[in-house]
């Protein structure tokens, strides 16, 4: 959201063209505080041949009801009527509070394209409730890394996750416990996620922590954050990966894992 249209067709565009042959799907986010913002880049991203397109909620001015904010999102996806459309759902940033499971009631009736949402709340309970009326073509993508596991048992379809760009395997490791049933496997490793995340966010966990722990941790080198965000201070980040190496002691970057 800190990006000018201009830079974020740029980076649409780069991720499209290094994907090929590498990531089975892109899907770009095209939400903005402008509609006519949010139209331009979806219509950009379907000239370019993404996999689907997510939109968050405005949050300066903010839809208050479930019909305003599928009124909304009708107008977005009408640009781009053949590409997935996916709601990006994350009332922590937004304070746009609409239930989902209010907000997909009848909403292929508006957008045919409709094939989703990145579930990025703690509300377990809107979270089944959705789960529960999805379509078969629907994917219910849960957000909250911290209790990832508490989603998969709800019926998530899949996660995605901002510190999954530094600990992916271990939550590839969860998943799978998961899916076999192993129930004791898979909470140890959500325990160790989740001490590491406590221990960051007592030093201020934000998003210019999290991309200083991707150049620490994965050797992801991607700049420093744009303002308002601050830099992750050196120490800190240190503080955190020594955290983590003390949680996940046999695990490095350059591992096979």
């Amino acid at each position: 959201m800190s990006l000018s249209v201009t830079e974020r067709k740029h980076l649409a565009e780069e991720w499209c063209q290094k994907a090929k042959g590498k990531l089975d799907q892109v899907i770009v986010h095209v939400g903005c505080m402008s509609l006519k913002d949010s139209q331009e880049l979806a219509h950009h991203a379907a000239q370019i041949g993404v996999d689907g397109i997510a939109v968050i909620a405005p949050f300066f001015f903010k839809p208050r009801t479930a019909n305003a904010l599928r009124m909304y999102l009708q107008e977005v996806a009408s640009v781009a009527p053949s590409v997935p459309f996916y709601y990006y759902h994350i009332p922590s940033i937004t304070g746009v509070n609409v239930l989902v499971r209010d907000l997909v009631e009848g909403i292929e009736k508006l957008i045919p394209s409709f094939r989703g949402v990145k579930f990025s709340s703690s509300d377990l309970m809107d979270l089944g409730l959705c789960v529960s009326y999805s379509e078969q073509h629907w994917s219910v993508l849960y957000a909250v890394d911290e209790q990832l596991l508490a989603g998969l048992a709800m019926g998530a379809d899949g996660a995605v996750g901002s510190t999954y760009n530094y600990m992916g395997c271990h939550f590839n490791e969860l998943i799978s416990a998961f899916e076999k049933g192993d129930l004791v496997q898979a909470r140890k490793i959500q325990f160790k996620v989740q001490e590491l995340l406590r221990y960051a966010m007592k030093l201020g966990f934000d998003v210019g922590v999290n991309k200083q722990l991707m150049s620490e941790l994965s050797g992801l080198r991607l700049g420093p954050p744009r303002l308002p965000v601050m830099p992750c201070p050196l120490d800190h980040a240190q503080s955190i990966t020594k955290k983590y190496h003390s949680i996940f002691p046999d695990y490095s970057p350059n591992s096979s894992h």
